[in-house]
């Protein structure tokens, strides 16, 4: 019924308790889950996740705000995303929220990684995903310059965990990407973020967790998992006066339709 579209299941504190979990997402009908790649170094065990259990599946990609890792070349990537139940390049992008005293000018390494990262995905035909922080006028130019514009050939994808403005939602949507939220929706300080929510297309949405971060109210302090994930289909269906079981299809539709390869 329920996909969690972005979640982090190879961190200790979740594949620890990987059995519980995946007990928890049965009782809460959560039937699907990407596992989301951070750096090369992980991606063995991410992947790991997707082969031994049929219902998850992973990415390839290096965090745009991991440094003292391995800087991922186009044929890293590649290498990695031709195999079995890899269906996505990322979490990938840009990030300028944590400078450390440097300038924006600085990050130009971070530019660089982003445009590997499309390019990748571009030759793979898959899509990205997008990890942006108070860095969208930069994720989006770069998206355009690299043929990221809705034009047949894109690869297109989601912008994950999203906390923009209405205006970055209108850009990425018109650049074909979807748009993804997590349990951020939930907290009390989200209106401006809820009210993006309330007008985002259904047919262009997802939803996540990102666990193990940002579990929704009421859980919001806990160590989040992808059971929580209906938590924010019912925060969408609120706002927008639906049912959650229509959220929780049309999101999952979306998940099989921009994620070749997964099975409904």
């Amino acid at each position: 019924m329920f996909t969690d579209s972005h979640c982090h299941l190879n961190f200790p504190e979740l594949k620890s308790a990987l059995p519980e979990i995946r007990q928890a997402m049965t009782m809460a009908q959560v039937s699907r889950a990407l596992c989301i790649c951070t750096t090369l170094e992980e991606f063995g065990d991410v992947h790991g996740l997707a082969l031994e259990y049929d219902n998850f599946w992973a990415t390839v990609g290096v965090h745009p705000d991991n440094e003292g890792v391995t800087e991922p070349s186009l044929q890293d990537l590649l290498e990695r995303g031709v195999l079995p139940r890899v269906v996505a390049v990322g979490e990938t992008g840009l990030d300028y929220y944590r400078l450390n005293g440097r300038s924006v000018a600085d990050m130009e390494w971070q530019r660089a990684r982003f445009r590997t990262h499309i390019r990748a995905a571009q030759a793979l035909n898959k899509p990205l995903v997008i990890h942006t922080r108070s860095a969208s006028d930069d994720t989006l130019a770069i998206l355009k310059e690299e043929g990221e514009d809705g034009r047949a050939g894109a690869a297109g994808g989601v912008f994950h965990c999203f906390t923009e403005t209405a205006a970055v939602a209108q850009a990425a949507l018109e650049a074909g990407f979807y748009i993804s939220f997590s349990g951020i929706l939930t907290f009390k300080t989200a209106q401006d973020l809820r009210d993006v929510a309330a007008w985002v297309p259904l047919d262009r949405m997802l939803i996540e967790t990102d666990s193990p971060y940002l579990a929704p109210m009421p859980h919001r302090g806990n160590t989040n998992n992808p059971s929580y994930v209906p938590f924010v289909a019912q925060q969408i269906a609120t706002l927008r006066g639906c049912s959650v079981e229509e959220v929780a299809a049309a999101t999952s539709v979306n998940f099989t339709s921009l994620f070749s390869g997964v099975a409904a």
